[in-house]
């Protein structure tokens, strides 16, 4: 399981989810995502975004578009999307990272805080409002220091060990016998016998 930067021609993919999943899709660019995959069977398990907002008063990132995948969560898929998104705010030389979430909680345990709305900057105070006048009504505003981030040891145990939920265990590979087919193999003469 890993976490990489989405490509371009998985925006559809990213639309799609998004949609199922009603989560803000304002200003999409498939750029700003990064998705994990399962590397056992190359399948997209989730994915998050980061959105930067370019103003008179700074430059101020925020964590929007957070899924999971059915199937795939509780396992610290999530978590690792988180994380990475926080490091490429850090790339991109953010000291603070903002998400308006109705999962407040969730961030909590990675070192996010609640921030009261009058304290947010201003472009992200209008944000606010307009996610709860749309897809989430009950959203907190939280930031973290970028050096704040912390992953627990138990989300980042049960990443390395994810596994979809209901798939078991591939079937050992069964090998065919000449009788499957319908050939006596005692009797039957073969185009190229040297014998």
């Amino acid at each position: 399981m890993y976490v990489r930067n989405a490509r371009n021609r998985e925006e559809v993919w990213l639309l799609d989810h998004i949609e199922d999943m009603s989560l803000d899709d304002a200003a999409f660019r498939s750029r700003d995502y990064v998705i994990a995959v399962d590397e056992t069977g190359n399948r997209k398990t989730g994915f998050g975004r980061i959105r930067i907002h370019r103003t008179d008063d700074g430059e101020f990132c925020e964590l929007t578009g957070i899924g999971v995948l059915e199937g795939w969560r509780g396992q610290g898929v999530g978590a690792h999307v988180v994380e990475r998104l926080v490091d490429r705010a850090g790339d991109e030389e953010f000291e603070t990272v903002y998400s308006l979430t109705d999962e407040p909680e969730y961030l909590e345990q990675f070192g996010f805080e609640r921030v009261e709305s009058g304290e947010l900057p201003n472009k992200l105070a209008e944000r606010l409002d307009v996610k709860r006048e749309g897809s989430v009504p009950e959203a907190v505003p939280t930031q973290v220091d970028v050096g704040a981030f912390t992953m627990p040891s138990e989300l980042r145990e049960r990443f390395k060990h994810a596994a979809e939920d209901g798939v078991e265990d591939e079937e050992p590979a069964v090998e065919e016998t000449p009788e499957d087919f319908g050939i006596d193999s005692e009797n039957a003469t073969y185009k190229y016998d040297t014998g």
